[in-house]
């Protein structure tokens, strides 16, 4: 198994020491910030797999952070530490997205369980987004036309009909839809159908 990497955002470094050493193992590799300034600093913050973010940290707090990531196009879990029991601060980590939001001194043996969840969600989320960033790419090089027959094949017409209503040949139409499925890398309208509805139906999601 490939090795995950995991951040931990807090800015009292026995809690990152400890944490190293509780989450640190064959296969995941632990990276310690004190700031959610150093974290956003980071090359290569983007590749981590899990978060741990402390809610209250010098600087940009834990809930700023979040809003901040909300804006990516993907992030990884998320799971949020904080010293001092605050309802509202837990209510609006839920609601950008947060997979636990646990007080310190906190379970060992949840926060390992919680970690394991988020790496098997960044497993198939990231999966998912890379297949949707491909599809985005792929469309970005369909010509105009293209995307005009395209539209009309998924509006269920017929070669004949996207030939009048573009008024060009049909030999034109074929040419041109040929082109769109070799692109999209279906052999159908309903496997192209299906391809544009999973990317709107993702788009949707909260």
């Amino acid at each position: 198994m490939s090795c995950q990497t995991l951040a931990v955002i807090d800015d009292d470094a026995a809690v990152r020491q400890s944490l190293l050493w509780l989450l640190e193992s064959d296969t995941l590799r632990v990276t310690g910030f004190d700031s959610a300034e150093a974290f956003l600093a980071a090359p290569d913050n983007a590749a981590f797999n899990c978060l741990i973010v402390d809610l209250r940290l010098s600087g940009m707090s834990g809930i700023v952070l979040l809003q901040t990531l909300a804006a990516w196009a993907y992030c990884p879990p998320v799971v949020m530490l904080t010293g001092h029991g605050d309802v509202p601060h837990a209510v609006a980590a839920f609601k950008l997205g947060v997979v636990d939001f646990l007080e310190k001194p906190f379970d060992d043996q949840r926060l390992l369980a919680q970690v394991e969840h988020c790496l098997q969600q960044d497993r198939v989320a990231r999966e998912q987004h890379q297949r949707e960033s491909r599809l985005h790419q792929t469309l970005a090089t369909l010509t105009e036309r293209e995307k005009e027959v395209m539209q009309l094949v998924l509006a269920g017409l017929l070669n004949k009909q996207i030939a009048e209503a573009l008024h060009i040949s049909m030999k034109t139409v074929e040419v041109h839809r040929a082109r769109v499925f070799d692109k999209m890398g279906v052999k159908s309208a309903v496997e192209l159908a299906g391809l544009i509805a999973s990317l709107a139906g993702s788009a949707g999601k909260p």
